[in-house]
């Protein structure tokens, strides 16, 4: 299953890897890629993610999650 969200407030590769990080801690997580430019983030999951679980995620990793895309 692939989910594209937006996340706010990353600038550089450091931000993308901290995101990265978080995200595939979360049970299920196979892949994970940022788009800087646009602020997407593409989980690829072997099940569907709650919004809540990604939001934790994020936040954690000290960014805003806006939405899905």
């Amino acid at each position: 299953m692939e989910t594209v969200y937006v996340v706010k407030g990353m600038t550089c590769g450091h931000c993308a890897g901290s995101v990265t990080q978080e995200l595939t801690a979360l049970p299920g997580v196979e892949n994970v890629d940022v788009a800087l430019d646009t602020g997407r983030v593409t989980v690829t999951s072997a099940a569907a993610l709650t919004e809540e679980q990604v939001r934790e995620a994020v936040d954690e990793a000290g960014y805003e999650l806006v939405g899905t895309a």
